[in-house]
C-alpha cells in the first residue's frame, strides 16, 4: 500500500481505509459560520415580504382585468375576457402591439449591431482619444432624454420622419448605445486575443476570425444588451408620444395613456391593457434570465 506525503513535511501517513478514521473536516470560515448560524426564518421572512410587496400590484391588475365590470370581489371569479376584447378590438391595441413590436425588434437589432462594432473597436484598438471617448460615453448617461426632445423633434421634422416609427427607433437606439457599447467592450476584453491571433495564423481575416471565434463567445453579452434595448424601447413613453401623433402609428405606452379620460377611467380596460403590455416583457425575462445575469456581470467585471 502506497503512503501519502503531507504537504509541508516529509512525514508519511497511511491512506484512509473504508470504515476507518476519517481525516479532519475543513474548518469553516467566519463568514460561513455566521451564515449557517442565522435562523432560516430571518432569511425567508424578509424575502417573503418583499415578494408579497412586489406581487400585490400585479395581482391587483389581474383582478381588475379578469373580473366583470362593476364587481368588487377580491377573487376574479367568474372570470371574464370582456376587458381584453374591448381594448384589443375597440381601442386598437392590436395596432399598438404591432407598432411596439416593430420598434422593439428594430431597436434590438440596431443597438446590438452598432454596439458590437463600437465595443470591438474599444476593446481591441488603441487610439489617441480612447479615454476621452469612454468618458463621454459615461457622461452621456447623466443626460435625461427629456432634454433632447426639442432638438430631436427639429431634426426628425427636417428629415420628414415625424409620424414614422423609424424616428422612435433611431432615438431609442441612440440613447441605448452608450451603455451597450461599454458592456460589449468589457465582455470582448474577457475573450483572450490569442484566440483571434491563432485564427489569423491559420489564414483567417480579422472579420472571419471575429465571426468564427469571438462572436460565439459573446452570446450572453449580446443577449443581455439586446434584451435590455428591447424592454426599454417597449416600455418607453416619451419618444413615442412626441414623435407619433397619428393613432395608427402609436405604441402600447401611448395607447395606455389614451384609456385615461378627463372625467373617468375604465379600470378594467386599463388593467387589461397593462397585462397585454407586460406579457412580452415577462416572457423575455423568463427565457433569458440566465443569459442576462451572466452577460451583465461579465461585461462589468473587466473594463
Amino acid at each position: 500500500m502506497t503512503a501519502v506525503l503531507t504537504e509541508k513535511s516529509g512525514a508519511v501517513r497511511p491512506p484512509v481505509r473504508p470504515g476507518g478514521p476519517q481525516p479532519p473536516a475543513r474548518r469553516r470560515t467566519g463568514r460561513e459560520r455566521a451564515f449557517d448560524d442565522v435562523p432560516r426564518w430571518q432569511i425567508y421572512l424578509p424575502l417573503g415580504l418583499y415578494l408579497l410587496f412586489t406581487l400585490i400590484p400585479f395581482y391587483w391588475m389581474l383582478l381588475f382585468a379578469l373580473r366583470p365590470a362593476g364587481s368588487t370581489a377580491l377573487v376574479p371569479w367568474p372570470m371574464t375576457g370582456e376587458h381584453f376584447a374591448k381594448v384589443w378590438n375597440e381601442r386598437s391595441f392590436a395596432v399598438f402591439f404591432q407598432n411596439s413590436m416593430i420598434v422593439g425588434v428594430a431597436t434590438l437589432i440596431a443597438t446590438t449591431l452598432v454596439a458590437l462594432a463600437g465595443g470591438y473597436a474599444l476593446a481591441r484598438f488603441d487610439f489617441r482619444i480612447k479615454g476621452a471617448f469612454m468618458l463621454a460615453l459615461l457622461c452621456s448617461q447623466f443626460i435625461p432624454g427629456a432634454l433632447m426632445l426639442v432638438p430631436l423633434f427639429e431634426i426628425f421634422r427636417n428629415l420628414q420622419m415625424i409620424n414614422s416609427l423609424w424616428s422612435v427607433v433611431i432615438a431609442e437606439t441612440v440613447f441605448q448605445l452608450p451603455l451597450s457599447i461599454i458592456l460589449i467592450s468589457g465582455f470582448i476584453k474577457n475573450v483572450p486575443v490569442s484566440l483571434e491571433e491563432a485564427a489569423w495564423v491559420d489564414g483567417c481575416s480579422r472579420f472571419t476570425a471575429f465571426r468564427a471565434v469571438v462572436l460565439p463567445l459573446l452570446r450572453p453579452g449580446l443577449i443581455a444588451v439586446g434584451s435590455f434595448a428591447f424592454v426599454h424601447s417597449w416600455n418607453h413613453f416619451l419618444f413615442a408620444l412626441m414623435f407619433l401623433s397619428e393613432q395608427d402609428k402609436q405604441t402600447i405606452p401611448v395607447g395606455l395613456n389614451t384609456l385615461i379620460g378627463a372625467d373617468s377611467v375604465d379600470l378594467g380596460a386599463l388593467a387589461a391593457g397593462g397585462v397585454i403590455a407586460a406579457v412580452p416583457v415577462v416572457i423575455v425575462f423568463a427565457f433569458i434570465q440566465k443569459w442576462l445575469v451572466t452577460g451583465f456581470s461579465a461585461g462589468a467585471v473587466k473594463g
